[in-house]
């Protein structure tokens, strides 16, 4: 499979690949349609100049079916990182993210870039979603000592950000 014959193949399936994810793509996740095309499109690439296409279908049907399983699996991940943000937020003692709140995270983010290394790499990885084991674990570190660093990080981080605000 040459590239021209694989973008001739693009160009006839674009509407039905596309079709497929609109149809399974969950609304608030449409940022990411391109996304899921482009990944269809490779996985659809790498098979063909692999020979894995075994031919029991059309090319149409079976990237209709990359896509509706790519659509799944990105609408999966995004959920996962939707929740993930709304665990770190909840670290924060914060409601999950909103248009409005963007400019409170970066505040807080840049709070917490004047942390000292130890607490800041803490408070960064709870900011990202990260549980004390998980914590503990990267930083190799005991799951006590990433919560006396996140509590003393906190308060420091409140301190930061009362004197900004002040």
């Amino acid at each position: 499979m040459n590239e021209k014959e694989f973008a001739a193949i693009v160009q006839r399936t674009k509407g039905t690949v596309l079709s497929a994810i609109e149809k399974n793509l969950a609304e608030r996740f449409y940022h990411a349609i391109d996304d899921v095309a482009q990944e269809t499109y490779l996985r659809a690439f790498n098979s063909l100049s692999k020979g894995k296409f075994r031919g029991d279908s059309s090319v149409d049907t079976w990237l209709y079916r990359i896509a509706v399983n790519e659509t799944l699996r990105i609408n999966q991940r995004l959920k996962r990182e939707e929740e993930k943000q709304k665990k770190s937020m909840q670290a924060f003692d914060m409601e999950p993210a909103s248009e409005s709140m963007a400019e409170e995270i970066a505040v807080l983010k840049n709070a917490i870039y004047h942390l000292p290394e130890k607490y800041r790499d803490v408070l960064e990885l709870i900011f990202n979603g990260y549980g004390i084991n998980e914590i503990a674990l990267k930083l190799r570190i005991m799951p006590g000592t990433v919560k006396s660093r996140s509590s003393r990080g906190r308060e420091m981080l409140y301190k930061i950000i009362r004197e900004k605000i002040s």
